[in-house]
């Protein structure tokens, strides 16, 4: 699929500072002349937030895995063609946090689930839509979870989480090209230093 801007996403589990890389890459971009969207998933649209509580409810447990598999791709479908699409073609760069790449490694690897179904489904959602870079902020999760709120997700055990983990370094290793990998451990300057590192010599 072919897009004016440039789409980046930005992966890693729950903890590892997300959030503040993106605002920081994005005021970055900004400084060059860049037109920036940062967005992100799940609830990054009006209905996406209402996706986002539904997921993400510690009461939730009787969610089946495969609702969550449709509710996170329910989500992207929405944010795709209300948010990231329309940015895209207007010329700006996109700064997502979260794209496919969470719902195989979370899904997929962590859960165990069928990784061909997750791709499928992910595909229709998007219309095949892929980043053109993601980066992946690899950390301990033992670390980076005491960071967090202990939401539906977080919740699960660290033997999960590793999982998710070894999910994100299998696909990097497979598509080298596109997913980098960088450490989320450090001062927050030190980590964006990396971030930009790897921008270097990019076409956005």
């Amino acid at each position: 699929m072919m897009h004016k801007g440039s789409f980046i996403t930005l992966e890693g589990i729950d903890g590892v500072g997300k959030t503040t890389q993106a605002l920081l890459l994005k005021e970055y971009l900004e400084g060059k002349g860049h037109h920036v969207c940062h967005t992100f998933e799940p609830g990054g649209t009006h209905l996406g937030s209402q996706i986002r509580t539904l997921l993400l409810n510690p009461e939730h447990s009787e969610l089946h895995a495969m609702t969550e598999i449709l509710l996170y791709a329910a989500d992207r479908a929405q944010h795709v063609y209300e948010v990231v699409l329309p940015n895209l073609e207007a010329g700006r760069t996109v700064i997502c946090e979260r794209f496919v790449d969470s719902s195989l490694a979370y899904q997929g690897y962590g859960l165990g689930l069928d990784m061909d179904g997750i791709r499928q489904i992910n595909h229709w959602a998007t219309g095949g839509l892929l980043p053109d870079l993601t980066i992946y902020f690899d950390a301990d999760p033992a670390e980076s979870l005491v960071k967090t709120k202990g939401d539906r997700i977080e919740q699960r055990t660290l033997e999960y989480y590793a999982r998710v983990r070894e999910g994100f370094l299998t696909m990097a290793q497979a598509e080298p090209g596109r997913i980098k990998v960088i450490s989320a451990e450090g001062t927050r300057a030190e980590v964006t230093s990396r971030v930009l590192e790897v921008l270097e010599g990019r076409c956005l």
